[in-house]
């Protein structure tokens, strides 16, 4: 099996830390350039340095705003000025606002959505032309179990994941006649800088490895996955072995989501 990248431009949103930073360094790993995008400039200097460690792929930082329309132009226009043709996009921005139906604002429902849902519709429509043209491209949406498996308290997250999931479907037979394959990764319970804040918000006194392997006792393979196991799967779809995969919703969850 091939899941190189060699030569492939890939932009990863949400791509400074967490999952997003592993999916950069794995796509690296096999040969790709990326475009990792964020807010904080300090952060993302920090993880190009570390991305560009794991290979000589060419690696770009992007500090933007991708709840902005105009936002979304420029990473698009700055990564293919820098790198050429999108041919990897990977929508990963995103962060995990729940709470009671009730208490959920206006506000915080459209500040869910921009980040999450018509940031990935924005991105998505800017690279799609370029792809259909060159008759090679790969969308993946990184969505949640949520977005199968929504429960009480989960808005605005697994609404917003349900709806990353259809736009993915929708992409994904438009895509099909031009060899643009389009799929989300629905995470479960995965190592990340999200879990590390909650365990410095605990107030047991557990270290981080003790406090991961407490949070993992209620998961079917006993622990929680790692954002390395996360970025396989990301670069198999992204690869040419992933080039018969189109419109699923791949669950990475060690088995936590019971629908299908």
């Amino acid at each position: 099996m091939d899941a190189r990248m060699d030569g492939r431009n890939a932009i990863i949103t949400g791509g400074s830390a967490g999952l997003g930073k592993a999916i950069a360094k794995e796509y690296i790993r096999s040969g790709a350039n990326v475009a990792i995008v964020a807010r904080r400039q300090e952060v993302l200097d920090a993880a190009k340095a570390e991305i560009q460690a794991e290979g000589s792929g060419k690696v770009i930082a992007i500090s933007a705003d991708i709840r902005l329309p105009e936002e979304c132009v420029r990473v698009v226009a700055e990564t293919e000025k820098e790198l050429g043709v999108t041919d990897v996009l990977v929508n990963n921005a995103g962060t995990s606002q729940r709470g009671p139906f009730l208490d959920v604002t206006d506000d915080v429902w459209q500040d869910d959505l921009d980040l999450k849902l018509f940031s990935a519709i924005r991105l998505s429509r800017l690279v799609i032309p370029g792809m259909r043209e060159q008759r090679w491209g790969r969308i993946i949406n990184v969505l949640n179990v949520g977005a199968k498996m929504p429960g009480a308290e989960g808005a605005p997250t697994a609404v917003s994941r349900a709806a990353g999931m259809a736009l993915m479907k929708v992409l994904a037979n438009e895509g099909a006649p031009y060899n643009v394959l389009v799929n989300g990764m629905l995470v479960g319970k995965i190592r990340s800088d999200q879990w590390e804040r909650r365990h410095a918000a605990d107030t047991r006194g557990l270290s981080l490895e003790e406090w991961y392997e407490d949070a993992g006792k209620d998961q079917p393979m006993g622990r929680l996955g790692t954002a390395e196991e996360f970025a396989n799967m990301a670069c198999f779809l992204a690869s040419d072995a992933g080039s018969y995969i189109n419109g699923a919703a791949i669950n990475v969850d060690g088995g936590l989501c019971k629908t299908v």
